[in-house]
């Protein structure tokens, strides 16, 4: 697909002129929530404090870090894993919540793969705003399972993400298993 520009958006391509192997994943679905206009304050914050963890999407609690479903989805069972302390680097966690934070994304990936079967992980952290993170001031982990063809023409051909699984329906299978 060199030389043949960007259009087609949701196709990988490399950009005409590139002489190079470096390929661009275009994901024009996430436009939804990156023009959406946003919540005052810190959803991590914010969503651990209210009483209502089936609003909320909230699947698990521990001591010093919990998991959320993300409400903007690329998969089914796509979580995040956050410290109550509002921080915004991951070398500014104590210890402790560095130690559950990453137990909890071990558990989380066993879980996930007993009760959703995916092939796959994409795990990662975009930390600072330069880094993609769309919560730049509270870090956090994602955790997004993955199936062989789990894009589709939909996403190739329209700008649209077919999420197979109502966000509803991953919590209950999801909530207790933790």
């Amino acid at each position: 697909m060199k030389g043949r520009g960007i259009k087609g958006e949701g196709l990988v391509k490399t950009p005409a002129g590139r002489e190079n192997d470096m390929k661009y994943i275009w994901a024009p679905w996430r436009m939804e929530y990156i023009e959406m206009e946003k919540p005052k304050g810190c959803i991590f914050c914010e969503k651990p404090k209210q009483d209502n963890d089936v609003e909320n999407c909230i699947l698990y609690r521990g001591g010093k870090n919990f998991i959320i479903l993300n409400t903007y989805p690329y998969n089914p069972g796509h979580l995040m894993i956050a410290p109550y302390r509002h921080i915004a680097n991951l070398e500014e966690l104590t210890e402790k919540e560095r130690h559950e934070h990453f137990d909890i994304v071990s558990r989380s990936i066993e879980v996930l793969r007993r009760e959703l079967s995916p092939e796959g992980f994409n795990l990662g952290m975009n930390v600072g705003r330069a880094a993609g993170a769309g919560i730049a001031d509270h870090v956090h982990t994602h955790i997004v399972p993955r199936w062989q063809g789990d894009t589709n023409y939909m996403t190739v051909i329209s700008d649209i993400r077919a999420v197979p699984e109502a966000l509803a329906k991953t919590y209950e299978k999801l909530k207790g298993k933790f």
